[in-house]
């Protein structure tokens, strides 16, 4: 490069910090730094990356008859000379470890699918995890293990190594003795993929891994997607690999990407002992793996998963209460619907937007108290915390989620009310309502409008507890919903739902002027769901018989005849894909104007027209 670019700058990137042994060569090619390294700490407190949380697992072998073990090794090598013996001895280490990595592997895989079943990031499906085994066969073993288990990730794990499958690595493998390594291998491969090529395999599996991790929560790897692989679903890696210095560091890092509220950490559980320090009670967890890295290009790299989930807890509840501290005495339902939420409706408060960041700040931040208590819940008798102290937490977090659900309720944040993310959902079930077993909300899988039009005044029952302790806080979320439903499909047929506006405007103030019951106004509030869904009125002339020419109706003064020259005007002459294409859209324009005199009616039948897809 010098040769041909004499007099060029030369300019080197590095996404990990550079090892002491390469710092002076590197900097007498490239010169000094250019600014200061930004250093692994210094992009989590940016938020860039997220912090890593370690733990060491410790897979307990025993041999149960190490004298059997000697006589079947003795039989099996009786012909052997001792020099031979002794070097099929090297070769696989010790016969104890062989003998035992069987039970090992699966102890391992046990270990993977319990969090599969726990930790609620990989329940939920918006995660997943990577195993890195030390070898090709022994992620063969891991992969046939998790096939066989009938668990969860009996059908939702892949194997990504550098292996390909070839006639000639097998031919003279033939012993007699039973399969070989190479043997084994090339069976498993062969089982799994069949006619069906590496690469495609790779790519499919890879993409599931990104996109779907509910369909590929765990991925199996040797060497390969340990450098430059970034999947933000990532966020378990699982160390059963002799690793050190770059490799390592470039491993651990695959689970730090950010990815949605729910992902607060990537973990990071070692069952090679990789920071040995942790035995030694070392503060400095980089002391071993690490030990070629100058100490501040790597400070602050990995935590102890344990001694920070107490931290964590706390700092997320006194960051949940530091938002609640703002919320006027006595910080009751009707104090935090007026901090949060806009009770006479957005369009009547000035506050609208700022209420709009408090209600997001509100979300996370309850959400980040339920993910920090479920970590220590999951694990208690690690924490510092007694019991009693739990309990108090448990039960702040359960009011925390359930003001969550009310403001989501109240404000018409969550028109489709799926209350939880599938973590969250599964977080709360398991550590913070474990002990009642009483159904809480039958929202999770139908919205609140949905029930208000199959319910109608009967809705009440099925609210939440934390939504309903007030009949004026009902009435409020359920128009704050209703308002955002019109609001939305508004553009579908804006005259009609111009008059639905009119209509619960109409029924708002005769509820705050208690002129009908409240019963009576839950009823019309069906009825009024049940025809903004619907997106048209309920009478119209036998002609307008589609959605389509219902909104032409609706939007041309009533005028039956003109709706169905438009429409079949559009009809013939709109080609197809015209939405969003420049030259189409005008030529379906030209066909309005020639239908209608009033260039403002063109423009506003044009957006209803592609509002509709039956044009």
């Amino acid at each position: 490069m010098r040769q041909i670019l004499p007099d060029a700058m030369f300019i080197g990137f590095t996404g990990t910090p550079l090892l002491r042994s390469d710092r002076e060569s590197s900097l007498q090619t490239f010169g000094p730094y250019i600014g200061t390294p930004y250093r692994f700490d210094e992009a989590v407190e940016d938020g860039v990356v997220l912090d890593l949380r370690y733990e060491a697992r410790d897979i307990d072998q025993r041999i149960t008859a190490p004298g059997k073990i000697d006589a079947w090794f003795e039989a099996k090598t009786s012909g052997l000379t001792p020099v031979a013996k002794a070097t099929l001895k090297q070769r696989w280490g010790t016969l104890q470890r062989v003998l035992s990595s069987k039970d090992r592997l699966e102890q391992i895989a046990s270990d993977i699918i319990m969090d599969m079943e726990m930790k609620p990031r990989l329940k939920s499906g918006l995660g997943n995890a990577m195993l890195v085994a030390g070898s090709i066969p022994e992620a063969c073993r891991f992969f046939e293990i998790f096939r066989k288990s009938g668990s969860v990730l009996a059908n939702k794990c892949a194997i990504v190594t550098s292996y390909k499958r070839a006639a000639p690595e097998i031919t003279g493998e033939e012993t007699g003795m039973g399969e070989t390594e190479k043997q084994y291998v090339h069976r498993v491969y062969q089982d799994l993929l069949g006619e069906t090529s590496e690469e495609d395999y790779e790519e499919e599996a890879l993409k599931l891994f990104k996109k779907e991790p509910g369909r590929m929560k765990l991925l199996i790897v040797v060497s390969r997607l340990l450098t430059g692989f970034d999947a933000p679903t990532a966020t378990y890696i699982y160390l059963d690999k002799q690793m050190r210095d770059h490799g390592l560091f470039q491993a651990i890092c695959r689970v730090n990407r950010l990815d949605g509220d729910d992902k607060d950490f990537g973990y990071v559980v070692d069952y090679k002992d990789l920071f040995r320090n942790i035995e030694r009670a070392v503060d400095d967890y980089t002391s071993e793996a690490f030990d070629a890295f100058d100490k501040e290009d790597v400070k602050g790299l990995i935590s102890n998963r344990v001694e920070r989930a107490d931290q964590d807890l706390l700092a997320a509840r006194d960051a949940w209460f530091g938002l609640l501290d703002a919320v006027d005495q006595p910080k009751g339902d009707d104090e935090i619907f007026a901090y949060f939420s806009s009770p006479q409706g957005i369009d009547c408060d000035p506050e609208a937007e700022e209420k709009e960041r408090r209600r997001q700040a509100l979300y996370s931040l309850a959400g980040r108290y339920a993910r920090a208590y479920g970590n220590v819940a999951a694990e208690p008798a690690e924490s510092e915390f007694n019991h009693l102290e739990l309990a108090g937490y448990r039960n702040e977090v359960e009011r925390a989620v359930g003001i969550r659900d009310a403001v989501r309720l109240h404000s018409g944040d969550a028109v489709d009310l799926k209350l939880y993310e599938p973590a969250m959902r599964h977080l709360i079930d398991t550590y913070i309502r474990a002990e009642d077993s009483k159904v809480v909300s039958r929202l999770d899988d139908i919205s609140l409008i949905d029930l208000i039009s199959t319910k109608g005044a009967a809705v009440e029952d099925d609210l939440p507890a934390a939504a309903k302790t007030k009949r004026e806080n009902v009435a409020e979320a359920i128009e704050n919903n209703v308002r955002k439903l019109i609001i939305d499909e508004s553009p579908v047929n804006p005259r009609f739902y111009e008059k639905m506006s009119e209509l619960l405007s109409t029924l708002v103030q005769q509820r705050r002027g208690e002129a009908i019951a409240y019963a009576e106004y839950l009823e019309r509030i069906a009825a009024l769901v049940r025809d903004v869904k619907a997106g048209h009125g309920r009478s119209y002339p036998d002609a307008m018989n589609t959605p389509g020419r219902k909104a032409l109706f609706d939007n041309l003064g009533e005028d039956a005849d003109l709706a169905l020259t438009v429409d079949t005007a559009v009809r013939a002459t709109a080609p197809h894909g015209w939405r969003g294409h420049a030259m189409k859209e005008r030529r379906v324009k030209r066909c309005l104007e020639a239908c209608l005199s009033d260039q403002a009616a063109v423009e506003r039948i044009l957006e209803v027209l592609k509002s509709h897809s039956e044009y």
